[in-house]
């Protein structure tokens, strides 16, 4: 898991679009935002060299407002999210989401060097829900592939999953959270997760 966290997080968070693009289609948001993503990083050494401040500050100003944390959170909790009440469901949206912020904080500097390949999309003028699909490359090694699962929303287009090289992001953690759950209640897996996060 360890792995997927350090690749897929970072790549997580180039895709997602500042507030003036919001009516971009998804292949597009992908194309644009990664690349002002990976420009930051290649231009700021403090970025490169894995600032967490200013790294934070960039998961503050691309990410967050355009994942559906929500989603993602009801996809990695499983069926114990049926189950939770509405103040946990709140509570385990945000402190999930502060994990991944964190962990995003921490690996921005994984970017550097790399470029992006937009694979082309298929997609139907109604779709609603489109994964679109990536290479990332850096020289001397084989491409990565990663598959952003994104869903059009009254807010724009948001994602809620990524896979990365077959691996789904979001459903690492399900294990991990059914099995927290299914010995300690929902409140257990609120506290798991506070303590992730201290």
């Amino acid at each position: 898991m360890t792995g997927v966290q350090t690749c897929a997080l970072p790549i997580f968070s180039t895709v997602l679009l500042p507030a003036r693009a919001a009516e971009s289609g998804p292949e597009d948001l992908v194309r644009r935002i990664t690349g002002e993503v990976l420009e930051a990083v290649k231009t700021d050494p403090q970025l490169a060299a894995g600032d967490r401040k200013k790294a934070l500050a960039l998961a503050e100003q691309k990410i967050l407002p355009h994942v559906d944390f929500r989603e993602a959170t009801q996809l990695a909790v499983g069926k114990a999210w049926q189950s939770a009440t509405p103040p946990q469901q709140e509570r385990l949206v945000a402190e999930f989401r502060a994990m991944l912020v964190r962990i995003y904080s921490n690996a921005v500097e994984v970017y550097r060097g790399q470029t992006m390949k937009v694979m082309p999309l298929r997609m139907a003028a109604n779709d609603t829900e489109v994964t679109v699909r990536n290479q990332y490359l850096r020289d001397g090694q084989p491409p990565v592939r990663v598959d952003y699962a994104m869903r059009k929303t009254a807010q724009g287009w948001k994602i809620y999953d990524i896979t990365v090289e077959g691996v789904s992001l979001v459903l690492t953690y399900r294990a991990e959270f059914e099995s927290v759950v299914r010995n300690d209640g929902v409140d257990g897996l609120i506290r798991r997760l506070q303590q992730k996060n201290a």
